[in-house]
């Protein structure tokens, strides 16, 4: 089974698709789509969705994993990212994707077996679970790659 994982941002947005065979996950790509700051609010939900559709076009996953939107104390913030969490599930549901949330909390147990985990911890793990190529990685693409991890690891996509 192949899934598109996003970890949902507005300036950058943490991309992977991975795919399950038998028991072994394997990472296919993985990147941070980064929008250019200068640009208005629109053209920069415009440039996120676009490059979520090309991503899809390409590697044809079955299924679309996002971790669900926690609380920020910034109200700007979280209403950016909401926005652009909302691109994402728009381009999932036009390319007839099974959706699947995650929360922060899910995505660190299933990772590190911890829900208190920092990002450090949830980094290595995601190193120790899957092959990576050696290109420097942004925290928000093995952010990606870990509810990627989840969503593979749930038993929800196979009911």
């Amino acid at each position: 089974m192949r899934v598109l994982a996003i970890d949902p941002g507005y300036d950058r947005l943490g991309i992977a698709v991975l795919e399950k065979l038998v028991r072994k996950e394997t990472v296919l790509f993985s990147s941070c789509v980064t929008t250019n700051k200068t640009h208005a609010q629109e053209k920069r939900l415009w440039y996120i969705g676009n490059e979520i559709g090309k991503i899809i076009k390409e590697w044809g996953p079955k299924m679309f994993a996002i971790e669900s939107l926690f609380l920020f104390s910034n109200q700007k913030t979280v209403m950016r990212v909401a926005e652009a969490r909302g691109v994402c599930l728009y381009e999932a549901a036009r390319a007839g994707l099974a959706v699947y949330e995650y929360t922060p909390l899910q995505i660190k147990i299933a990772v590190t077996g911890y829900g208190r985990s920092d990002k450090r911890q949830v980094t290595e793990m995601v190193k120790k679970l899957v092959k990576l190529d050696e290109r420097k990685k942004l925290d928000d693409e093995y952010d990606a790659i870990a509810v990627g991890l989840t969503c593979l690891a749930s038993n929800k996509w196979n009911r």
